[in-house]
């Protein structure tokens, strides 16, 4: 599968698991979706490296006189 697709629908998925387990906690409405974006965010970086890692060689390899994979 393309790393771009990987790399959305892992962050697609973190992001609605911070809004459920958030929701459950007890937020709502805009505090809930600032709140799930910031927490989804944070456990992307940490979580999703070797999936950006590979869309950035991806991106790379796709440019001009980039080195290709």
């Amino acid at each position: 599968m393309h790393p771009v697709v990987v790399y959305t629908l892992s962050r697609l998925g973190l992001f609605a698991v911070a809004l459920g387990v958030l929701y459950l906690v007890g937020l709502r409405t805009f505090p809930l979706l600032v709140a799930a974006f910031l927490v989804s965010g944070l456990a992307s970086y940490v979580l999703l490296s070797k999936q950006r890692d590979a869309v950035s060689r991806r991106v790379a390899g796709n440019r001009p006189g980039g080195e290709k994979s």
